[in-house]
C-alpha cells in the first residue's frame, strides 16, 4: 500500500489550523491579574478567563483550549491540583499548563513540574516575557497535535496493510483447502470439525498447569485456521491412489504417505513468498501438514518424531484426525459410536497420541459431539 500522494496530516493540520487563533485559558483568583494578561494575549489570541481551579476544569473539559496559564496560589484547590486533574483527563491531557507564580523556591517549581506542568510565569511578570513563552508553548502543541495526528494517520494506514495481508493470507488458505476438498470428495464436513476439535482441544490446553507460553487466544484462533491444511499434501497425490476405493497396495501406500512432506513444501514456499507477512498461520499449518502423522512413540511418518518432538500443533491435529476418521463414515467402513472412538483413543494414550490430549479429549466429550452434531455429513 502505497503512502505517496496522501498529503501529510502535518501539512493538512497546519494548513486548517491557520485560520484560527489559538485559544489560552488564564485562571487567577485575583481579578486585576485576569485584566492586565487578557489585555496582553487577546490581540494574538482568543482568550478565556476563570477565578477558580473549578471554573477552569470546567471550561477546558467543555471544549479544551490550546494552552492554559494557570496561578498557583488560589482558594479551594490550588494550580498543583488544578493540573493534576487536567493531565488526569484524556480530554485535557496534551494541553500544556504555564504556572502563574509568585514562588521562587526550586522544591515550588518541582512540585509544579511533577504535576505536569510544562513551564513557569513568575510575578511580576514581564509582558515580553509571558508573550514568548505563551507562543513558544502554543507552537509546540500544534508540533505535538500535528505528530499525534500523524501517528494515528500511520496507523490507519498500517491496519489497512495488515488487513489486506490477512485477506489475502486467508484467501489462500480458502483456495488452498477448496482444491484439497475438490480432489478428495469423502471428506465431507470433516476439514470444519477437525478444526473446531484442534480448536476446543488446544483451548483446553492452554488452562492446564505449565501449559506453552505461546498457548494464547490469538495463537490458537491461528492454530485452528492452520488445521484444514493438514492434507493440502493430497494434492500432489495421483488419483488412482488417492480415490481408490478399496485398501492400497504396500507401493501405493509408500506413495500416499508422501503427502506429508508434498503439503509441507507447498506451504514453506508459501510462507517464504509472504516472507515476514506469513504470521503464524503458515508457521502452524507447516508443522501441521508434515508432522500430523507422526506418533508419541516414534512409529509415525514421515520422520519418525517422538513425544514432544512433534509440534504441539501436529499432536492436537493427530488425535483431532483420527477421532473424525473413527466416528465418520467413508466407502470401506461405517462410522463409530463416539465411545467406541473414543476407547480407540484411550488405547493409543503413550503410543499413538499425547497422554495429556487423550485426557483432555475425556474431559472434552460434551464438547466434541456437539461439533461432530454441529457439523455432521
Amino acid at each position: 500500500m502505497s503512502l505517496q500522494g496522501v498529503p501529510s496530516p502535518i501539512t493538512t493540520a497546519a494548513a486548517a489550523a491557520a485560520p484560527a487563533r489559538p485559544t489560552v485559558l488564564v485562571v487567577d483568583d485575583t481579578p486585576a491579574n485576569l485584566n492586565l494578561l487578557a489585555g496582553m494575549l487577546n490581540k494574538l489570541y482568543r482568550v478565556q478567563l476563570a477565578v477558580s481551579g473549578a471554573k477552569a476544569l470546567e471550561i477546558a473539559q467543555r471544549s479544551a483550549p490550546d494552552l492554559i496559564v494557570l496561578d498557583i496560589m488560589m482558594p479551594e484547590m490550588d494550580g498543583y491540583e488544578v493540573c493534576r486533574r487536567l493531565k488526569a483527563d484524556p480530554r485535557t491531557r496534551h494541553v500544556p499548563v504555564l504556572f502563574l507564580t509568585a514562588l521562587s523556591r526550586d522544591e515550588d517549581e518541582t512540585a509544579g513540574f511533577d504535576a505536569g506542568g510544562a513551564d513557569f510565569i513568575h510575578k511580576p511578570f514581564n509582558p515580553t516575557t509571558v508573550m514568548a513563552r505563551v507562543r513558544t508553548q502554543i507552537e509546540l502543541k500544534s508540533w505535538h497535535d500535528a505528530l499525534r495526528d500523524r501517528n494515528a494517520w500511520l496507523d490507519q494506514a498500517l491496519s489497512a496493510k495488515l488487513a489486506e495481508v490477512d485477506r489475502l493470507r486467508d484467501t489462500t488458505l480458502f483456495v488452498m483447502v477448496a482444491l484439497a476438498e475438490f480432489r478428495d470428495t469423502d471428506t465431507g464436513n470433516h476439514i470444519r470439525r477437525t478444526q473446531e476439535y484442534v480448536r476446543v482441544l488446544a483451548t483446553w490446553c492452554a488452562a492446564q498447569p505449565g501449559a506453552a507460553a505461546d498457548l494464547n487466544p490469538e495463537n490458537i484462533h491461528e492454530l485452528a485456521k492452520s488445521a484444514p491444511l493438514h492434507d493440502i499434501g493430497k494434492v500432489a497425490i495421483p488419483d488412482h491412489i488417492l480415490l481408490k476405493p478399496g485398501p492400497l497396495t504396500a507401493d501405493e501406500w509408500v506413495i500416499m504417505k508422501t503427502h506429508a512432506i508434498h503439503g509441507a513444501d507447498l506451504l514453506q514456499r508459501a510462507a517464504d513468498r509472504l516472507g515476514a507477512d506469513a504470521g503464524p498461520m503458515l508457521r502452524y499449518g507447516i508443522e501441521i501438514a508434515r508432522h500430523h502423522h507422526e506418533k508419541w512413540d516414534g512409529s509415525g511418518y514421515p520422520d519418525g518424531l517422538a513425544g514432544e518432538q512433534i509440534p504441539l500443533s501436529a499432536r492436537l491435529m493427530a488425535a483431532a484426525d483420527v477421532y473424525d476418521a473413527l466416528i465418520s463414515r467413508r466407502p470401506y467402513k461405517e462410522p463409530m459410536t463416539h465411545e467406541a472412538a473414543l476407547d480407540i483413543i484411550r488405547a493409543g494414550a503413550g503410543r499413538h497420541f499425547d497422554p495429556l490430549l487423550v485426557h483432555g479429549m475425556e474431559a472434552l466429550q460434551t464438547e466434541l459431539q456437539a461439533i461432530a452434531h454441529q457439523w455432521h455429513d
